[in-house]
């Protein structure tokens, strides 16, 4: 399901005071498309999702939503037209329950749905969650917490998702989950998704393409007919990290 561009990205340049880390970012997100980010660490991955949700601001270049210009908004805004965030690290609040937790995503958002029908729709959609409802955020496991986290930023019903390293520390099985997830949200509500990660077995199975970079830049773009190639995906990783 296409119906236009979720997130375009032109010219960004963004870093962390005096010191650049991306440097002239063009990226364009169909609306029910995956992209993967694909680099090693050191490279703007992180540095990118952060401009992109706002917590860095945009030195130039351009940030549209489907359509409207973000690019001076801060992350509040954001949330609210419509783009959830997944930090890395998860970003549990690790006091609150997680039903708490869940419900702090739907108010992020600016509750643009039934706070209990969305509840109801994200256990559904992840039930592993329902027997944890009332257990601290920081008794959960690495898997449980990422999955939590998605389901948060799911609260808002956002029509893009920003994923930063999320097969991070958790256990296959899961990862194997967050990709049938991801999968199923696109295929049901058209969902968009920019997700950083280094796990290709990962992107393969629910990435359509993925952006190879480098140093700040992107440095190519490796197509889906390409995706089953591991050894193929590894040699355009080592390309992008040596690049100047």
């Amino acid at each position: 399901m296409n119906q236009g561009s979720s997130i375009c990205v032109s010219d960004l340049h963004a870093g962390y005071g005096r010191i650049p880390v991306l440097h002239g970012i063009d990226i364009k997100v169909d609306s029910g498309e995956i992209v993967g980010v694909l680099g090693h660490n050191g490279m703007g991955k992180t540095t990118l999702l952060k401009a992109l949700m706002g917590f860095l601001p945009a030195d130039s270049g351009s940030i549209r939503l489907e359509g409207t210009d973000f690019t001076r908004e801060p992350p509040q805004a954001r949330a609210r037209g419509g783009v959830g965030y997944v930090p890395q690290g998860r970003g549990i609040l690790a006091s609150l329950t997680a039903e708490e937790n869940l419900r702090l995503g739907y108010l992020a958002g600016g509750g643009r749905a039934a706070e209990t029908e969305a509840l109801a729709q994200m256990l559904e959609l992840f039930p592993r969650l329902k027997r944890l409802l009332a257990r601290k955020g920081g008794l959960l496991s690495g898997g449980e917490q990422q999955l939590l986290s998605l389901a948060r930023a799911l609260m808002s019903k956002p029509r893009l998702i920003l994923l930063d390293e999320p097969t991070e520390g958790i256990q296959p099985n899961i990862v194997e989950e967050l990709a049938q997830t991801l999968l199923q949200l696109r295929e049901a509500n058209g969902l968009s998704v920019l997700v950083v990660e280094q796990n290709l077995d990962f992107l393969r199975d629910c990435a359509g393409r993925l952006l190879m970079l480098g140093h700040g830049r992107i440095r190519t773009e490796v197509k889906a007919d390409h995706l089953q190639d591991l050894e193929k995906l590894a040699e355009f990783l080592e390309l992008s990290a040596t690049a100047a």
